[in-house]
């Protein structure tokens, strides 16, 4: 173990919290110039260092050019309230307002005092950008099924009555389950009902229909066909995640992350269509952004955006993860209870946290697949949006190689709870949320 210490702490650049200063920021983001896709984890929903190094880092991007959207783990129609407050095309007074739509457990992963920050100014740099040049956020997720249901039946409403009807026909499928997507996914596992064909339908409609009139009925930009075509996108792949629910945890979260890693590709090309090689920032969960392959999560078949990207598109991929050894997070302490400031326990011994705990250099950055002692497998803590520490090591703790997981890791040895705007969910709903079961 000492020797395995002496190695990094003489590998690793001392992290300084003034990121967008800091020359071992500059360092990473040196070694990231060639990736499109930038994924910037985080080892709990919950941590303020996380979300604000993660906002300072993307801040840098912006500020040097060298970013044109934000992708974050968020239901996608919630987070486009917030893309058109950002990019000024948005009634609502401020970031709060903007940031309205996630008002349903864990709400504080959006709304919180790191993102109005980050999301103001974002949207005052933007003010000085041309519209083609502007910044975007966006979200990846598909747990919003009725919510992209009802922002599609809006837009063609306006754009098209006809495709209007036969979209309301359809998706009268879901209507008897009251917006209760965990019902509908426990029948459509019995084979009491399903939705899946036209769910499909409805998008292959919608992407016929964007070739056709974008630009020519005076309702449908191409910003608008995105949109409208991304919630159908969801409206399908949600389906699909519901009706393996209750099929065993593995496939639904293949289904889940697939979907993210379709999201970030369906806006990469997007952008594309006016950016020679748009570059995308990500920000999510390590258990999304690390390389699924090297953990117990690919032991056991589950797949994750970090890797589907990779594949998908090698050497254009830079993932990022954030650790830390104790200090305090905000989660609860079950589903859907509410937000409290809760003490983690210290890191246990056998894990990457306490060997960067040895080191004594309290923040640090290190490129893992540089170290040999970063390859072997040790423990690595996830905390989601519920914290357990009566359950530490069972159920936090999952084994990783680090140097085949992450192209670079932040450690941040103690590290507090980021502040809520508020520590109730703001409204109940009976729609399973992104983090459903695994809180991640």
């Amino acid at each position: 173990m000492q020797d395995d210490v002496d190695l990094v702490r003489r590998a690793a650049c001392r992290w300084s919290a003034g990121v967008r200063e800091a020359p071992c920021a500059a360092e990473l983001l040196l070694r990231a110039r060639d990736a499109r896709f930038l994924l910037f984890g985080e080892a709990t929903h919950g941590t303020y260092e996380f979300y604000r190094q993660r906002a300072d880092l993307t801040k840098r991007l912006v500020e040097e050019g060298a970013l044109h959207a934000v992708v974050v783990e968020a239901g996608f129609p919630d987070a486009y309230r917030v893309h058109r407050y950002v990019t000024g095309r948005s009634d609502d007074r401020d970031a709060a307002a903007a940031l309205a739509g996630f008002e349903r457990f864990p709400q504080w992963m959006w709304r919180n005092e790191v993102v109005v920050d980050f999301v103001e100014w974002l949207r005052a740099h933007n003010a000085r950008l041309a519209p083609d040049a502007k910044v975007g956020f966006h979200g990846m997720d598909l747990y919003s099924l009725y919510t992209s249901i009802e922002a599609i039946l809006s837009h063609l409403d306006r754009a098209d009555p006809d495709a209007a009807a036969r979209a309301r026909e359809r998706y009268a499928c879901f209507e008897p389950f009251a917006g209760d997507s965990e019902r509908y996914g426990y029948e459509a596992t019995i084979g009491t009902t399903s939705c899946e064909d036209e769910a499909v339908a409805e998008l292959l409609e919608l992407q016929e229909r964007t070739a056709a009139v974008v630009g020519r009925d005076g309702h449908t930009s191409e910003e608008d066909a995105f949109f409208v075509e991304q919630n159908a996108r969801l409206v399908k792949n949600a389906e699909a995640y519901y009706r393996t629910m209750f099929r065993g945890s593995v496939r639904s979260w293949n289904v889940r992350d697939e979907h993210m890693a379709e999201t970030v590709e369906a806006l990469d090309a997007f952008l594309g269509r006016r950016i020679r090689h748009p570059r995308i920032a990500v920000w999510a969960h390590n258990s999304h952004l690390g390389d699924a392959r090297a953990t117990a999560m690919g032991d056991v078949g589950e797949r994750n955006v970090g890797q589907l990207l990779r594949e998908r598109h090698p050497r254009t991929c830079f993932l990022v993860g954030f650790t830390t050894y104790d200090g305090t997070v905000t989660a609860a302490s079950d589903w859907d209870l509410p937000a409290e400031t809760m003490t983690m326990n210290a890191a246990l011994d056998d894990s990457y946290e306490a060997l960067f705990h040895a080191t004594g250099l309290g923040e640090l950055v290190v490129y893992p697949r540089d170290l040999e002692a970063l390859r072997a497998r040790r423990l690595e803590r996830a905390i989601g949006v519920v914290y357990r520490p009566r359950t530490e090591r069972a159920s936090h703790w999952f084994p990783a190689s680090l140097g085949e997981q992450f192209d670079a890791v932040v450690h941040l040895d103690r590290t507090r709870a980021l502040a809520p705007l508020e520590r109730a969910p703001l409204e109940h709903g009976h729609e399973a949320f992104e983090t459903y079961p695994s809180a991640l």
